[in-house]
């Protein structure tokens, strides 16, 4: 069961970015083998919490597929699928250990920290409509982007000795990975299932508000009555982001974010 989604079907987004900054790391210092090597196994232990993630967020949405098969839960049931993903993590945090440094223990030990508060945000809303593009992008950065930003950051404290390289690293990664969920909600609009390897408009179907979402509202489709029972409105709002700017606004911050990347290499 833990080793259902470790196929080398996923993307290894997290992984890749994890281990290029550890490369552009070791390009200024002289880096042991064993240095290299640890590394590495902080972009392993990113991937696997990334994958105990997916498991249980499986169990809290009910979903059915993911990169394009079954899912966990939907095969062994929620409670077998609650233990491997914990089995995933209990491996990662054996990983970490291993490392032996306290200072990357404590760097990714505060991702399953924001992971946890960024599932209990979007669980949650804002009704003033001022803040819930702020709530949105706080919910992103917990659940999506904290775990690249620290991963970054804590390849580059085994890789460098300077604290302004690992500000840099974190928020390097902090960027990326914002623009990388933004562009992640656009697609769950203008992809289809097969393409996306999981259902596409899963979060509006329950109930969760992502950018598109929060676009609509501020254009006035159809009003701040619509954001409280917009799950009744589906099928409308399915129409609307193709027919507005929404969209288009949507990756206006993804350039912006993509922006900051590069100011803070």
């Amino acid at each position: 069961m833990s080793e259902y989604y470790f196929d080398g079907k996923g993307k290894a987004f997290r992984p890749i970015i994890v281990a290029l900054m550890a490369r552009a790391c070791n390009i200024h210092h002289n880096n042991s083998r064993h240095v290299q090597a640890s590394q590495r196994t902080i972009a392993l232990i990113a991937e696997m919490i990334h994958t105990a993630s997916l498991v249980h967020d499986d169990v809290i949405d009910d979903a059915s597929s993911r990169r394009g098969k079954h899912t966990v839960n939907k095969i062994w049931g929620e409670k077998k699928a609650v233990l491997a993903g914990d089995l995933i993590l209990s491996a990662a945090s054996i990983a970490l250990a291993r490392i032996g440094n306290t200072t990357v223990i404590s760097i990714l030990t505060q991702v399953i920290e924001d992971l946890v508060r960024g599932e209990f945000l979007q669980l949650g809303s804002k009704e003033n409509e001022n803040e819930r593009f702020a709530h949105y992008l706080e919910k992103t950065f917990k659940k999506t982007a904290s775990l690249i930003a620290n991963s970054c950051k804590a390849v580059s404290v085994l890789g460098c000795p300077d604290p302004v390289v690992h500000e840099i690293a974190y928020q390097y990664g902090k960027n990326v990975g914002i623009a990388f969920q933004l562009i992640d909600d656009v697609l769950d609009f203008t992809s289809c299932s097969d393409q996306m390897g999981k259902p596409t408009s899963a979060d509006l179907k329950l109930g969760l508000a992502t950018g598109p979402v929060l676009f609509a509202c501020q254009q006035g489709f159809p009003g701040n009555s619509w954001f409280r029972g917009f799950k009744k409105s589906f099928g409308d709002f399915w129409r609307s982001p193709r027919d507005d700017s929404t969209l288009p606004c949507m990756y206006v911050y993804v350039y912006i974010f993509s922006l900051r990347t590069k100011t803070s290499s």
